[in-house]
């Protein structure tokens, strides 16, 4: 007997198998932060890739891939990009955006196929990301990943203070 997934996890694997990415789910209980989430999956925060939307000044979005380790450059982002203003936007907003709840957030399946850049500290190999629903973690690998979604690479990120060196 098999649980039906939830249709955000769906979507998500629909969207992969078009692209004819292999992606593999797992149920994950609960985290409170992406190190718990990490420690819960046996990985390194920087396996964990946070996709995160942004809402260019033109009312238009994009994600960015950034590894769990790492924090949005935003005057790298906005260099890469050409752009003179970039946010976050809520969560409402980025729901809206994507069909995806803040913490479940994947380009794949994205309600909008928004343009994605992708940092270049993002592991090679086996990497974990936002399924389309909670208490669900997508791996795939990531350079599939990158070449599926038609990435733009880039220097984005830094560092973040939080982690030192996982």
């Amino acid at each position: 007997m098999t649980d039906q997934l939830p249709a955000g996890v769906e979507r998500m694997l629909n969207d992969a198998a078009t692209r004819r990415l292999e992606v593999s789910v797992v149920n994950r209980p609960p985290a409170n932060s992406l190190a718990e989430a990490a420690a819960l999956l046996g990985i390194l925060p920087r396996s964990i890739i946070k996709s995160l939307v942004l809402k260019r000044q033109d009312g238009t979005f994009l994600f960015t891939l950034i590894p769990g380790d790492r924090v949005i450059s935003w005057p790298k982002l906005r260099a890469l990009l050409g752009a003179n203003k970039l946010s976050m936007p809520s969560s409402d907003a980025a729901q809206a955006a994507t069909g995806y709840e803040r913490g479940t957030i994947t380009p794949l399946g994205s309600s909008t196929p928004w343009p994605v850049v992708a940092d270049l500290a993002v592991a090679s190999g086996r990497i974990c990301l936002g399924s389309g629903s909670h208490g669900h973690s997508a791996f795939v690998d990531s350079a599939a990943l990158i070449t599926a979604l038609g990435a733009i690479e880039g220097d984005i990120s830094d560092p973040d203070p939080q982690f030192r060196s996982s």
